[in-house]
C-alpha cells in the first residue's frame, strides 16, 4: 500500500492528541519513564495554525486512513531556535507512526523518502538533519538505512539525542 502525505489541518488535532498518549509514540519522544504524553506541552491547534514554509506538519495516510505524521522545519529560521546556530539551507525532520497496527509495514520509509525527495527538490537545500533519542537504536538503524550519517550526541532541552545528517550528494548517489 502506498502512503500519501497531505498538510495537517485543524481537523487532525484530536488525532494528534490521541497519538500523543500512545506508549510507542511517547517512547520515541522522551526517555522519561514517568511521561504520560508525547510532545509534552504542544498545543496542536496552535502548531497547525502556525504552519508556514519554515515549519509545518504533514499527515500520512494509507487508503485515506491517517497513520502517522511528520514535521518539516527550516532549523535556521524557525522561531524557537531549537537547533541553535546552524548553517543555512538545511531541513530538520520529525516522523512518527501513530497507529500501532501501521508499524512495521514500510510506511515510515515511504514517508521519509517522499519528504527527502521533496526537500531536495529545492536546489538550495544542502542537507537534512534529525535528532532521535540516543536510546532509540531502532530509529538510528532506520535513518542510517536511508543514508543518514551520525554527527554526534547532543542534548536538546532534557533529551539526549544522537544527531544524524543526510547530505544531498549522498541521497542522490543512493537514488542512482
Amino acid at each position: 500500500m502506498t502512503v500519501t502525505l497531505r498538510p495537517a489541518t485543524l481537523h487532525d488535532v484530536p488525532l494528534l492528541q490521541a497519538w500523543d498518549l500512545l506508549p510507542h509514540v511517547i517512547a520515541c519522544t522522551t526517555d522519561d519513564p514517568t511521561a504520560t504524553t508525547a510532545f509534552e506541552g504542544t498545543d496542536w491547534a496552535e502548531e497547525i495554525a502556525a504552519a508556514s514554509g519554515v515549519s509545518y506538519h504533514l499527515i500520512a495516510e494509507v487508503d485515506g486512513r491517517p497513520i502517522g505524521a511528520m514535521q518539516i522545519i527550516d532549523p535556521q529560521l524557525e522561531p524557537t531556535h531549537y537547533w541553535g546556530d546552524v548553517e543555512p539551507n538545511l531541513r530538520a525532520l520529525d516522523i512518527w507512526i501513530g497507529e500501532t497496527d501501521a508499524l512495521g509495514h514500510g510506511y515510515g520509509t515511504q514517508m521519509m523518502t517522499q519528504v527527502i525527495d521533496d526537500a531536495f527538490a529545492d536546489p538550495s537545500v544542502t542537507a537534512i538533519i534529525i535528532d532521535p533519542l540516543n536510546s532509540n537504536t531502532d530509529a538510528h538503524r532506520f535513518y542510517q538505512r536511508l543514508g543518514f550519517r551520525v554527527i554526534g550526541r547532543r542534548t536538546f532541552d532534557d533529551d539526549d539525542c544522537l544527531v544524524h545528517r543526510l547530505d544531498r550528494a549522498d541521497w542522490e548517489a543512493s537514488r542512482r
